[in-house]
């Protein structure tokens, strides 16, 4: 009988050794000589068994050590917790190495992060060793390790295919620590190869990625401690794809999570790349489609290779990793091109085939982590699919569809704005043509003077926002009108309308406070000019300097401030919610001061009071813009209808406000109008009267 199994240990590289890996490279065992015993009966069954079992314990002593330093590590996190955010460590189950972190969130212990990988140095290339007893063969699986680097000893193993991996990864739970090791040998292999990439590797590349990319994996993903692994195995794929060596016939690579296409250029045909592949482990298929033109493909080398790359499930790992509040509504689709070609047609039949959510078709900025709306343009869009024209580049490589958390706009709120904004548009002309004829009576004193100077003001800048506000609605979008765009939001953005409702708002508080008579008319009037126009100029101004030169100033979707990268709508919300809150104060004082003129009066003169009180209200509100103070109710719950109906009526409607509480219901405003209209009648009389006068007696002429 012979037994081969005598094992010497490998020592383990030095502490100051370097590799290229942090991969752990624990200590190995290899067979050396075999050893021949002749032993008879029972001796020999005895030594059989004693020296496989050594043999057993030699080989998986590492997990074996493992599982008893876990069963008596402390930290489980068990039960309730108390303290937000409060940390706690948990060990992996007893066939993995890492651990699991926990965190309190309400009241309950949550994992947030996971290194738990039952991958490693050993069973990833997998050994047979035979133990030759009672002259048959027993199969003892050995775990074969060296201290260079797993990437190294893939390269030494299998340069050609690649292929010695593949079962030990095929065979390996889709766990966080599994994952993160994988992508981390994908981004190794990708770098280490310099020259050209044959087909047998690209297909073992792929097997390798599609592993990690399984739709049941997806959720596992966002406990990997680096956010962005998804980024590097996406940068990792694409750079591996553009190595591939395309001859003569094209290559056709499909797995069920990630399929690769590439065939080499003929500028006498368009060039097209149709993807089909299920999604949300269903039977249904969605499509996706890379179309060159044949004008495109003049400018290129014949033979230049092109290679696109489908992911059904990327777009869903991207957004579980990284935490965004996005979603891919199509493939993911990656388009290696030469650099004589700088665009394509892309095709993305939705998943979503909601009608009710805006589409966006955008490029993966390989180096911010981010998806672009800069890469693309849509052209196209139904409820099935969506058309997308992309800009490839160094920086963009991958593109797909994303479908906007935020719904489309009511029809019932797009209805109230125009309505309200025509209505609001010819009562403020209106307005301001009733000002013009009585102007000389209804101004004849300081005081209403500087009054109907501030409502002249806000009636006419409350007209320009109102025009730019739908002069600005015509335009497609930034990215097709991009400086029509800019325009009409820096005149809708200039909050000179808010700046004269405070500088009417503070005229109200010098009366209360009795300072007119301290300050001539002429300092008044300057300040109220600098306050309406001085202030909101150099908030627009400033603005735009700030944010426009990184393309930060305008929103994506539509002609307005931007939120999600530059915050410029602050600079809108700030201040008119700050003039708001001013105009308010004035309210109430007023309100107070009336109050306590009807103080310990008679029933009836209360009765005034409160009338008087309510007309006043009326009359502020609008011209103070109080109605802008509702839209906090809108922020506070964003889907309601409710608020946002109200809101809009309140708002679109500001112009027919203006005309009825202050011209209609002004007495003053009236009384002007009624004389203007009188003695244009006796004018328009007298001057009938003479013309009927010469008429009936003409004069005669000489004879």
């Amino acid at each position: 009988m012979s037994i081969g199994v005598a094992l010497t240990p490998k020592a383990s590289p030095s502490p100051g050794s370097k590799t290229r890996s942090s991969f752990p490279t624990p200590q190995c065992w290899h067979i050396r000589t075999p050893i021949r015993l002749r032993l008879s009966g029972e001796a020999r069954k005895s030594a059989v068994w004693k020296t496989m079992t050594q043999a057993l314990a030699v080989l998986f002593g590492v997990s074996f050590a493992h599982r008893v330093l876990q069963n008596i590590m402390p930290g489980r996190c068990d039960g309730v917790c108390n303290r937000h955010n409060s940390q706690c460590p948990q060990p992996c189950p007893p066939d993995a190495q890492g651990n699991m972190g926990l965190s309190c969130r309400k009241s309950k212990w949550r994992k947030v992060t996971d290194t738990c990988q039952t991958l490693n140095a050993f069973n990833i290339f997998e050994i047979m060793i035979y133990i030759q007893v009672l002259g048959e063969n027993i199969k003892i699986t050995n775990y074969a390790g060296k201290s260079e680097t797993i990437t190294e000893r893939l390269m030494q193993t299998c340069p050609k295919d690649l292929s010695c991996i593949i079962k030990g990864i095929q065979q390996s739970p889709r766990i966080p620590g599994n994952i993160a090791m994988i992508v981390q040998l994908l981004h190794n292999i990708s770098t280490e190869l310099k020259e050209d990439v044959n087909e047998a590797k690209m297909q073992s590349y792929s097997i390798i990625a599609n592993h990690i990319l399984n739709s049941k994996s997806i959720s596992n993903w966002s406990f990997i401690p680096e956010k962005n692994s998804s980024c590097v195995l996406l940068r990792s794929v694409n750079s591996f794809a553009r190595k591939l060596s395309i001859n003569k016939h094209p290559i056709d690579i499909s797995d069920a999570f990630i399929h690769i296409k590439g065939t080499t250029i003929s500028r006498d045909n368009t060039m097209n790349f149709t993807f089909s592949m299920r999604v949300n482990d269903t039977d249904h298929k969605v499509t996706g489609q890379v179309f060159i033109a044949r004008d495109e493909l003049r400018n290129v080398p014949s033979s230049s290779p092109v290679v696109s790359i489908a992911f059904p499930t990327l777009g869903a790992i991207l957004e579980a990793s990284l935490f965004e509040d996005i979603t891919v509504n199509g493939l993911v689709l990656s388009v290696i091109l030469p650099k004589e070609l700088k665009n394509n047609s892309l095709t993305f039949e939705k998943i979503s085939k909601s009608e009710e959510k805006r589409t966006h078709c955008v490029g993966w900025h390989s180096l911010e982590s981010r998806w672009d709306q800069k890469a693309c343009q849509m052209i196209q869009e139904n409820s099935e699919q969506a058309v997308c024209k992309c800009e490839p580049n160094r920086f963009y490589t991958s593109f797909s569809i994303l479908m906007s958390p935020h719904a489309l706009g009511s029809p019932i709120l797009t209805y109230i704005t125009y309505i309200g904004l025509g209505i609001s548009i010819c009562s403020l002309i209106l307005r301001l043509s009733i000002e013009a004829l009585v102007w000389s009576q209804v101004t004849k004193t300081e005081v209403s003077y500087l009054r109907h100077l501030c409502i002249v003001n806000i009636a006419a800048t409350l007209l320009m926002a109102d025009v730019w506000f739908i002069l600005g609605s015509f335009f497609v979008g930034p990215i097709t009108c991009h400086n029509g765009c800019v325009g009409a939001t820096f005149f809708v953005h200039f909050l000179s309308v808010f700046f004269w409702m405070l500088a009417k708002a503070l005229l109200i508080l010098c009366g209360v406070l009795t300072v007119f008579h301290t300050l001539p008319k002429s300092v008044l009037v300057t300040s109220l000019f600098f306050v309406g126009y001085g202030g909101p100029l150099a908030i627009a101004v400033i603005t735009v300097a700030a944010t426009e030169p990184g393309q930060g100033y305008l929103h994506s979707e539509v002609c307005w401030l931007d939120w999600d990268k530059t915050k410029a709508l602050l600079a809108f919300v700030v201040s008119a919610l700050t003039i708001v809150v001013v105009n308010l104060i004035t309210v109430t004082l007023v309100i107070v001061k009336t109050q306590r003129a009807a103080t310990g009066s008679s029933i009836f003169q209360e009765v005034r009071s409160i009338v008087r009180i309510s007309k006043n209200i009326a009359i502020l509100t609008p011209l103070l813009g109080l109605t802008w103070g509702f839209g906090i109710a809108t922020v506070m719950d964003d889907s309601s209808l409710v608020f946002h109906s109200i809101f809009s009526l309140l708002n679109t409607f500001q112009g027919f406000f203006i005309l009825v509480f202050g011209t209609i219901l002004d007495p003053k405003v009236r009384e002007a109008l009624e004389y203007r209209v009188t003695s244009a009648k006796w004018i328009s009389r007298l001057s009938e009267n003479f013309s009927s006068e010469f008429s009936c007696h003409p004069t005669k002429g000489p004879s």
